[in-house]
């Protein structure tokens, strides 16, 4: 079965290998997107699929939003402001794009004509803040970001309220929003507001919070995106991949092509209809291991800068359980850490790499956002 469908941000990285999906598949695919300058320098990318119909314009534009979405059976809907620093600084930007460019889709499906029978939100586990711990004597618990006079110490790991060291555990659906940016409260909007109003007006709706995406099509001349593509634009660049803290912070790397998987059997599947779901490999992996494979599949000899520094509002640990969206969906990871990190570099080699992480990192000094 085909559908009419509408991507908002389907030009963007995550967005344009949905649509290639999508269109592969039969379905009439529509892509809206404004060509954010900081990934895009304002012009369509190159691998555009050119069987989809391109609109250029924004999910703030509501006649033309308005417009889109009443040609659609399903909706997409992934655009947004990515940058959990640069959303403590830039918080107009973000919370208008996430935040009103939601309210503006729901607006529409509420008020307007239509034919939607399905909305899919991309969520972020940024929305979770800590991930979860057990304690000996606790359980299992969900601890508040750590304190800046902890930092200052250097002791990075995290302790329990009894005082005993908590054990980092895979996060479930039902852990506790504890956001700790404007990007990650952006997100939970963004999810709570689509179940809310979509379950009130009997529109299948599915939320699914993506973990730490990688892949080609990353910009790598954009340093608030993912960690994968910043190391990699420090490497091209003969520049050491810097590391905060001591390295051992662990996130969860999901390859770009099962974050497609997820949305495709969400959208194929009522299993999950007003369910929120993580979307990740289910592996727990450290910052330092994504630097030390980046260099050795780059062949360069030189090592990660491991600072010892802070930034504010960092994690420590947050990984996965993806048990529901296995047991719902049948979802199951198909692309290795290994083989999506040898993908990534071999895309790479044919595309500029403007290494701008020092301007990023010294933006978020002088906002006293780091140390």
């Amino acid at each position: 079965m085909t559908f009419k469908i509408l991507v908002t941000g389907g030009a963007g990285f995550i967005g344009s290998f949905l649509v290639d999906m999508l269109v592969e598949q039969g379905n009439a695919v529509t892509i809206l997107d404004n060509l954010e300058p900081q990934i895009h320098q304002g012009n369509a990318p190159s691998y555009l699929n050119k069987a989809a119909k391109f609109v250029r314009g924004s999910v703030l534009d509501y006649d033309l939003f308005k417009e889109q979405v009443a040609d659609a059976e399903i909706v997409f809907h992934e655009a947004a402001m990515v940058g959990v620093g640069q959303s403590m600084y830039q918080v107009r930007r973000y919370v208008a794009a996430n935040v009103m460019g939601t309210a503006y889709l729901l607006d529409i499906l509420a008020n307007e004509k239509h034919s939607v029978r399905k909305v899919i939100v991309a969520a972020s586990m940024s929305s979770y803040g800590e991930g979860a711990y057990s304690c000996e004597s606790c359980g299992i618990v969900s601890p508040p970001l750590r304190t800046e006079s902890q930092l200052k110490t250097r002791k990075w790991e995290l302790n329990c309220i009894c005082g005993r060291p908590l054990s980092p555990i895979p996060t479930n659906e039902e852990k506790p929003l504890q956001s700790n940016s404007i990007y990650g409260i952006t997100k939970a909007n963004q999810e709570q507001s689509v179940l809310t109003l979509c379950q009130a007006y009997g529109i299948p709706a599915v939320s699914l919070r993506y973990f730490n995406v990688y892949g080609p099509r990353q910009s790598l001349s954009n340093p608030y995106t993912g960690a994968a593509a910043i190391f990699m634009s420090r490497i091209k660049n003969s520049n050491p991949p810097t590391v905060f803290e001591d390295g051992l912070q662990s996130r969860d790397f999901v390859s770009v092509h099962d974050i497609v998987q997820a949305n495709i059997l969400a959208m194929n599947s009522a299993a999950a209809d007003y369910q929120v779901l993580n979307v990740a490999s289910g592996t727990q992996t450290t910052i330092k291991n994504v630097a030390d494979v980046l260099i050795r599949l780059y062949g360069r000899e030189i090592k990660p800068d491991i600072t010892n520094k802070y930034r504010k509002g960092d994690v420590r640990h947050c990984f996965a359980d993806i048990s529901k969206i296995k047991s719902l969906l049948g979802f199951e990871p198909k692309v290795s850490f290994e083989q999506g990190m040898q993908e990534l570099m071999q895309w790479s080699e044919s595309q500029a790499s403007e290494d701008k992480v020092d301007q990023a990192t010294q933006e978020l000094r002088d906002k006293g956002l780091m140390e």
